[in-house]
């Protein structure tokens, strides 16, 4: 996806292509009015009248980059870039992102999503976590698992097929109603709920929809449970 600075750098350099243009098709008029050469061309133009009229397209083309890049940007998706090792090995540094904005919009994340979000210690920095924990649900974590007790009472044992070297950490958590419980799939190298507790909702900025760097692990919907299904 091109940033906004792509688009607006794009639209200079076919403004200047098209002043130049201009000034040639002028040339061409000229040109072919000595010869006696039969042409279409352009009406000839004054020095004043091709310079506004370069400065017209660079106004069009940047507001048709504000029209449709921004909105995209701020509502639809956007990219990020990995930094840091508490999802390894499902995501590494450098890794380029597109994140998902509107899916969240028209439903809840569920248990396994990854997502990206503000961290509420610091909401203009944004971190990648896996969520462990939904709205409402207990978490119960000994040595050796891992359970959930659900709003409706149920308790399941979660299956984490994505954390390839477990940190064992004993603690119960109680979700409030707008309560997310996120953790890196990297549990020795990762700072999430456990330590700065759990994540309101509106701090979730979306989920990780498209890997496009590096070109060799490009995909879509990169760190999701299908990526760990086995067959039996």
């Amino acid at each position: 996806m091109f940033s906004c600075f792509t688009v607006l750098v794009f639209s200079y350099v076919n403004s200047i292509c098209y002043y130049l243009a201009m000034i040639e098709s002028d040339q061409g008029t000229k040109a072919g009015g000595e010869s006696g050469e039969s042409r279409v061309s352009p009406p000839p133009r004054t020095a004043d009248e091709g310079l506004w009229s370069f400065f017209g397209e660079v106004i069009r083309f940047t507001l048709i980059a504000l029209l449709f890049i921004v909105p995209i940007r701020m509502f639809i998706a956007q990219p990020f870039i990995v930094s840091g090792a508490s999802m390894h090995p499902t995501f590494e540094t450098g890794e380029y992102l597109i994140v998902d904005e509107l899916t969240y919009h028209m439903r809840e994340p569920v248990r396994g999503d990854v997502v990206i979000f503000r961290f509420p210690q610091d909401p203009s920095k944004y971190f990648i976590k896996r969520i462990i924990g939904r709205p409402g649900e207990t978490l119960i974590s000994d040595k050796n698992s891992l359970s959930v007790t659900t709003k409706e009472g149920a308790t399941v044992r979660v299956d984490e097929p994505y954390v390839v070297e477990a940190a064992p950490s004993a603690f119960t958590v109680t979700l409030k109603d707008t309560e997310y419980f996120v953790m890196g799939d990297n549990r020795r190298a990762s700072l999430d709920s456990r330590v700065f507790g759990p994540v309101p909702r509106e701090y979730i900025v979306g989920r990780a929809l498209l890997r496009l760097l590096p070109p060799t692990k490009i995909a879509t919907f990169p760190g999701a449970l299908t990526e760990f299904a086995t067959e039996d």
